[in-house]
């Protein structure tokens, strides 16, 4: 087995993108190639190919490779569910919900099922291309560190250090990184590339020959910005776009704080016939034809949060007008009569009053559903595949008119005029004639693209950029 390590100067430096293409190209040059990341934190999510969950971004990065997703990929997931505290995934199950502190004193004992994950990738495949998290220049957090360097040293994979010249001082990022490091994190690196470029990337000649003078590392190239990076999808809410499409059906969507799976998103934005708004915190839900409220990782809190911005009181004005509205996942829940959480499983213990808008009530329960289904909408007819990863259940008078049929059992919930909807169904989208269908039905017009062809399309594109603008051939070479 063969391992290499991409790690960044900072956060958001295009990590998870770079790991996608290099898997991308490394397939298409005929190597088995897995991805691996030790550490995410992240709330979205995907649904593994062995019932559990990692990040989104590793099962981009699996698709990348020609791979199912599978828990291994991802070892361990954080999903912050507050401003200290999150929830703790390891190899795809829930162990618990800690603070930052606690979490700290956690994390030494994660190292084992990490490499016991990254052990088993790397006796099945060829090459193992592992991501970092966040930046090993936060040297604060060394001590216990399974993600970056402490991880590196462990398993004895060789870095590349990603800088992101987008953001400006990126000299500095790849200089100060190594000036930060002791000495053994530091010969742990191989060589940096630079990441982001945009225009003639020659105009940087002289400022990356000063970073391999400076740090002595090998430089692997200058990446230009990938024009096409938001035909997949993001990992990070922040790189959600504020709209995206100009067509005549117009869908805003609630960007709460914490969003979960906001992927389930994308497909809607690449539609021709649609105007995808995401509606941020103070702004009002302008005028439109479909609300959606999405998945979160905490729903009261989120509820709070809603009502906080004023978009309680925007729904009711958007319903009255005869709109539209479908919660999915934790949006679901928002819609229903109350929510209720005796066990502070996502916070504080207690029970707090929905929106009203579906005859529903929810209870936050410790089980917590992952599964991948094949399910039929009820309103269309329409076959749709999709995920279910959520803790609570729903129940009321609203969902004897169910919004799906998953083979006999009912699911989700609908109002009597059918204008309002939930479900617990992610990526319901991404089925090109269930999304047509569902369109159609709201009186838009489909595109009829492929999502999934586009996606796939934008990864060779991705690998091929790879391939022209770094030596990826001697970035393989150094893997071991």
């Amino acid at each position: 087995m063969t391992a290499i390590m991409i790690q960044g100067a900072g956060s958001n430096v295009g990590k998870s993108l770079i790991v996608a293409g290099l898997c991308r190209a490394a397939k298409l040059r005929g190597l088995s190639v897995a991805p691996f990341k030790p550490q995410n934190m992240s709330n979205n999510a995907a649904v593994t190919a062995d019932g559990g969950e990692i990040g989104r971004a590793q099962a981009l990065q699996a698709l990348a490779c020609g791979l199912e997703p599978l828990v291994d990929m991802n070892p361990v997931l954080l999903k912050p569910e507050s401003e200290t505290g999150s929830q703790v995934i390891v190899q795809g199950r829930r162990v618990a919900t800690v603070k930052a502190r606690e979490y700290a004193a956690l994390k030494p004992s994660l190292m084992a099922p990490v490499l016991d994950s990254f052990q088993r990738l790397c006796d099945a495949y060829d090459l193992v291309i592992v991501e970092g998290a966040g930046s090993p220049a936060e040297v604060n957090l060394r001590a216990g560190d399974i993600s970056n360097m402490g991880f590196a040293q462990a398993a004895d994979v060789p870095v590349v250090l990603i800088g992101d010249i987008d953001r400006g001082g990126v000299i500095a990022q790849i200089i100060g990184t190594q000036a930060v490091l002791d000495a053994g994190d530091a010969a742990m690196i191989a060589g940096f590339a630079i990441n982001k470029f945009r225009g003639d990337p020659r105009l940087f000649d002289d400022g990356y020959a000063l970073i391999a003078a400076r740090t002595g590392w090998r430089g692997f190239g200058v990446l230009p910005y990938f024009s096409k990076a938001h035909l997949l999808p993001a990992e990070d809410a922040l790189d959600i776009p504020a709209s995206a499409g100009t067509g005549d059906f117009h869908i805003a969507a609630l960007n709460f704080s914490r969003i979960a799976n906001f992927d389930d998103l994308d497909p809607l934005a690449q539609e021709t016939g649609v105007r995808l708004t995401m509606v941020r915190a103070g702004q009002a839900i302008p005028a439109c034809d479909l609300v959606i409220l999405p998945g979160s990782k905490s729903t009261r809190g989120d509820l709070a949060f809603l009502r906080a911005q004023g978009w309680d009181i925007d729904l009711v004005a958007h319903i009255r007008r005869g709109g539209r509205v479908l919660g999915i996942c934790g949006g679901y829940q928002m819609l229903g009569k109350t929510v209720r959480d005796p066990d502070g499983i996502e916070g504080t213990a207690g029970e707090t009053a929905g929106l009203g808008h579906l005859d529903i009530d929810t209870i936050m329960t410790p089980d917590k559903r992952l599964t991948r289904v094949r399910a039929q909408h009820c309103a269309s007819g329409a076959q749709v595949s999709g995920y279910e990863i959520h803790i609570g259940r729903s129940d009321g008078p609203a969902r004897a008119r169910p919004f799906a049929r998953i083979g006999g059992a009912d699911e989700g919930a609908t109002s009597p005029d059918g204008r309002i909807m939930g479900s617990y169904l992610h990526g319901l989208f991404r089925e090109d004639a269930f999304r047509a269908a569902f369109l159609a039905q709201m009186g838009a017009a489909p595109s009829g693209q492929s999502y999934d062809a586009r996606v796939e399309g934008a990864l060779d594109d991705l690998a091929a950029h790879i391939e022209a603008h770094l030596d990826v051939s001697a970035l393989f070479s150094i893997a071991r």
